[in-house]
């Protein structure tokens, strides 16, 4: 069990005592056999599991970065951080004035070695040229039309322009500086696939988390709502400076949110044997994992006292792992004014 859940839980307890601190005083001048009026709660058999919470960020789930494919100088920006863009738009330019003229001497080398190409065939038509001749003038043409059509085709990514709809995450450069091939432009996040939750664990809490499993998820900056989600990626492997493992948690109720929130995910792994749940404010005493709840004694008629051991808190109860064998019920509201043997009678 968890500080955080610790904490939670004895201060539960402590509102629950001082809520019954006001009777204890009436309940020790009530005759010994006089019933004390109780109300109780069933034992609660499930498999719920010690849940797994984490802090990570909200992204797109289809990240990526975009630059140009030569470097050169920025001539344009077109979009800020925050903007939301269509796919195919224009989002920064490089400078065409060394490009440009390299894509024309490509162009007219490819262009000469065509005209070449076409001349030693028409001598070799005429027996005087080789036919080694005529395939060194082909192999040449070919040539120059490969380094043409390359440097058109990186002509055509002087420009950045979005691969998709989304939002641009960060900007990276602006204009006016120079800028190498496959330096990072823009972060680009895609909402195509919604939003996730990336965060990373521990391998003793990776171990029990698997695909598939639910979480609910908060976020410090809308502390009054809640979000449901799925794990639906675990790397395979650690990251090298942290030692944690990537989770992404999708939450499709989040599509509308900003990027970059910070939030808290508790994930509810899978759970493969039963636990017993009770109401937290049965419980006294509580101390750490050890706490007291009040039981039925086989008679139905007098309270019994167990010794508990709590596990982690599931919502508004207890999984206990242990102390409750045989017991099917427990006292909650007023549970602090009897003692080990009192008779108890049942408030409907």
């Amino acid at each position: 069990m968890n500080r955080i859940s610790l904490l939670a839980l004895a201060g539960l307890v402590a509102l629950a005592l001082a809520s019954g601190s006001c009777t204890n005083a009436a309940s020790k001048t009530r005759p010994a056999e006089e019933p004390a009026a109780v109300r109780v709660a069933p034992v609660v058999m499930e498999k719920v599991a010690l849940p797994v919470t984490a802090t990570g960020t909200l992204e797109p789930k289809d990240g990526v970065s975009l630059s140009f494919k030569v470097g050169g100088v920025v001539a344009r920006v077109l979009v800020d951080e925050g903007d939301r863009v269509r796919a195919g738009q224009t989002l920064a330019a490089l400078d065409l004035g060394e490009i440009d003229p390299s894509v024309t001497r490509a162009r007219a080398a490819a262009e000469k070695a065509e005209r070449d190409y076409q001349r030693v065939g028409r001598l070799y038509a005429d027996s005087v040229a080789t036919l080694a001749q005529l395939q060194d003038a082909g192999t040449a043409r070919d040539a120059a039309g490969a380094e043409y059509d390359a440097a058109a085709f990186n002509r055509g990514h002087a420009v950045i322009v979005a691969p998709a709809d989304g939002v641009v995450l960060r900007r990276q450069a602006e204009p006016g500086e120079v800028v190498s091939a496959g330096t990072a432009v823009f972060r680009f996040g895609s909402h195509a696939r919604g939003q996730v939750l990336r965060l990373g664990l521990a391998d003793r809490d990776l171990v029990r988390v698997g695909l598939g499993d639910s979480a609910v998820v908060r976020f410090e900056a809308l502390p009054d709502r809640m979000f449901a989600g799925t794990v639906t990626e675990i790397g395979a492997s650690a990251d090298a400076a942290t030692g944690t493992y990537a989770v992404e948690i999708a939450l499709p109720g989040a599509g509308r949110l900003v990027s970059g929130l910070v939030g808290s995910a508790e994930i509810r792994p899978r759970a493969e044997a039963s636990v017993a749940l009770v109401p937290v404010e049965s419980l006294l005493e509580a101390d750490g994992e050890r706490a007291v709840v009040y039981t039925l004694a086989a008679d139905g008629r007098r309270a019994e006292r167990r010794a508990v051991r709590t596990a982690f808190l599931a919502g508004e109860r207890v999984a206990i792992q242990s102390g409750l064998e045989g017991a099917r019920v427990v006292i909650t509201e007023g549970a602090a004014r009897v003692n080990p043997g009192d008779l108890v009678e049942v408030l409907r």
